[in-house]
């Protein structure tokens, strides 16, 4: 695997902790730029937002760049309103900086899983994937709960100061280490690209990654209330379970790079299914602190090799769309980001407690499996149809 591919990880990681990092220091931001924990709250909605719709048109704009001119600007902006941020004294330009570094974040995003896919090659596409996508397992690991702490002691602009200084050593291994040129071909026209990116198997297939991610993020943004007040285990415990599904997702991300090349559509299934069982397993047995352990870590697991799984799909699929396919992948992803954690606030608030979002995960799940079985049946379908005419 190309050096330069753990560079892209690396700043995949510092983007994932920016991401996610602010759950742990929204009283801290509230208190010091004199606003109500929901407006704080709302910085991580605008993150959101600004990576759903900056992702296809970051990529629009810089799909005539080369690839390293890309990567670099997007990380610079990126490392910079970090840094005004950290400055920042009032809760506006706070604000303006989420949305600004969402955009540079999703941009990145984009270019770097088509580079990581182009530098690697086709028969090492998942592998480069996993290590991408494992920058974001290893923030949850790692990252979120550093960032937690460097707040706690020398208060929440410490940990965006920290974002930016580790974006900087990613600068500049990206800047020595990806390719300076143009890719080979010419990217083709951006409505060649569009009208690829609008097939039935590959909408369908970008439905199914925002549905497991929206079930994922719809059980993990609730982990806190359900450990404490269904599991009855202490508040000391939640850290701790938050890093366990962050560790299961790195493992997920790290076995699907191994795997899913060799066998794509068995690995996607199985880890289908699984979630499904997994998710309706959870809410089940959420009363037992052992099951809810393990199946934190379990979940973690398939969750995150599941979802590597399907954007190694949007690859296979998107063949003819090389530039804007990775965008199109981080958009859904970040739409399953958003949409989860809203429906399982909407279950919680219509009375049905604390566990209902793992039922809603379990459901989110079931409509995924649903539309895999629609692509997989479409591929079959496609492939009969070729073995028809090659036979005429």
């Amino acid at each position: 695997m190309p050096f330069a591919v753990y560079a892209l990880g690396l700043a995949v990681f510092a983007q994932g902790t920016s991401e996610f990092m602010l759950s742990g220091l929204l009283s801290d931001i509230a208190t010091d730029l004199d606003v109500s924990i929901p407006a704080a709250g709302l910085l991580t909605s605008a993150f959101a937002i600004g990576m759903i719709v900056g992702a296809p048109l970051t990529a629009l704009f810089s799909r005539n760049w080369p690839r390293r001119r890309a990567l670099v600007f997007f990380l610079c902006v990126f490392a910079a309103v970090h840094v005004i941020g950290a400055l920042t004294p009032g809760y506006g330009l706070l604000l303006a900086t989420r949305v600004v570094g969402a955009l540079a974040n999703a941009g990145f995003w984009a270019v770097a899983l088509v580079t990581a896919v182009a530098m690697a090659g086709p028969e090492a596409r998942a592998r480069a994937t996993s290590v991408v996508v494992g920058g974001v397992t290893v923030a949850c690991v790692a990252g979120v709960p550093a960032g937690a702490a460097l707040g706690g002691h020398w208060g929440w602009r410490s940990a965006f100061w920290a974002v930016a200084l580790v974006s900087v050593p990613a600068v500049v291994v990206i800047a020595r280490t990806v390719p300076a040129g143009r890719p080979e071909s010419a990217p083709a026209p951006a409505g060649v690209e569009l009208r690829t990116l609008t097939g039935p198997r590959l909408l369908l297939t970008l439905l199914t990654s925002a549905l497991v991610q929206g079930a994922t993020f719809c059980a993990f943004s609730y982990v806190e209330p359900l450990a404490t007040h269904v599991t009855g285990l202490t508040a000391g415990w939640v850290p701790g379970l938050l890093a366990l599904f962050g560790l299961g997702s790195f493992i997920g991300v790290t076995v699907a790079g191994r795997l899913v090349d060799t066998r794509p559509v068995a690995f996607t299934a199985a880890g289908l299914v699984a979630l499904v069982i997994g998710w309706t397993g959870l809410a089940l047995t959420a009363g037992s602190p052992s099951a809810t352990v393990a199946l934190v870590l379990v979940q973690g697991m398939l969750a995150f090799g599941t979802g590597t799984a399907l954007i190694s799909w949007v690859f296979r699929l998107a063949a003819d769309a090389p530039t804007l396919s990775g965008s199109f992948a981080t958009a859904a992803f970040n739409v399953g980001a958003a949409l989860g954690p809203w429906l399982g606030g909407l279950a919680i608030g219509a009375g049905f407690g604390f566990r209902s979002p793992l039922w809603v995960s379990a459901l989110l799940m079931a409509l995924a499996l649903g539309t895999a079985g629609a692509v997989l049946g479409m591929s079959r379908a496609a492939d009969r149809g070729r073995e028809n005419i090659a036979a005429v």
